[in-house]
């Protein structure tokens, strides 16, 4: 089965890597290759499920990451390979650059939506068919926090059960439908909640990419009080505020 879902809301392997140091608190310079590979490795598994079309640079990334970590740990002194810190220095080096290029976007989008704020335009049906993705930060949650979040369901999943195979052929509309339905109804749903424990593997993806793409139209908020605590789904406040009193 296929799902037929736009993900471009994912941004490639560097910019997985460069919430993970976000997320230790850490320099660019000072990058906890220890944790960070290990931590990496763990989105591989929904990464790979989505069959996003740069998987393949992801588990490059990843492969470096693990080189590092060996390297570090059991350092060999007749090793006649590329030093470590070599291959270390060229990874930061990257991330550099690419954390430059990132605060550069955030900058500009920054201004634009400050000059839209000073020069309303209503959009049209024609633009709103030419609109991209939204931004990568969904409210006060990454979408690398999704992702944490459903690498961490399927590894309980994984060790209660082994993988079974099942075929489902489900459309995503159907999966999306149901959620924002259920959303609705409920006010506020937990992300964890809505995964049992007997599910198919296909029909937890389904989910998940229902979720990325409500989240991505705008049509679902997330939120998280602290880091690792449950994810919430909620309606957008602009689609649960009242009419006005006419």
């Amino acid at each position: 089965m296929e799902f037929k879902v736009a993900i471009e809301i994912f941004s490639g392997p560097m910019d997985l890597l460069l919430h993970l140091v976000k997320r230790h608190e850490v320099d660019v310079t000072e990058v906890p290759i220890a944790k960070i590979a290990g931590e990496f490795v763990a989105y591989l598994d929904v990464i790979e499920e989505l069959a996003i079309d740069q998987v393949g640079e992801f588990v490059e990334l990843a492969s470096v990451l693990l080189e590092i970590k060996a390297r570090a740990l059991v350092p060999r002194p007749e090793e006649t390979e590329e030093p470590v810190d070599l291959v270390r220095e060229d990874l930061v080096k990257r991330l550099l650059e690419y954390k430059q290029y990132r605060d550069a976007a955030v900058l500009l989008e920054d201004r634009a939506r400050q000059w839209e704020l000073r020069f309303p335009r209503t959009p049209t049906d024609e633009s709103a068919k030419r609109s991209g993705p939204t931004e990568v930060t969904i409210g006060e949650v990454h979408v690398w926090d999704l992702v944490g979040a459903m690498s961490r369901v399927l590894r309980k999943r994984e060790k209660r059960r082994p993988r079974q195979i099942v075929q489902d052929d489900t459309p995503i509309d159907v999966y999306i439908d149901r959620l924002e339905r259920l959303v609705r109804e409920q006010g506020r749903v937990a992300f964890s909640g809505l995964f049992e424990e007997d599910m198919p593997r296909i029909k937890l993806v389904g989910i998940f990419l229902a979720v990325l793409e409500l989240v991505r139209r705008g049509k679902l908020s997330t939120t998280q009080e602290q880091l690792f605590d449950e994810i919430w789904l909620e309606l957008p406040a602009i689609a649960i505020s009242p009419p006005p009193v006419s």
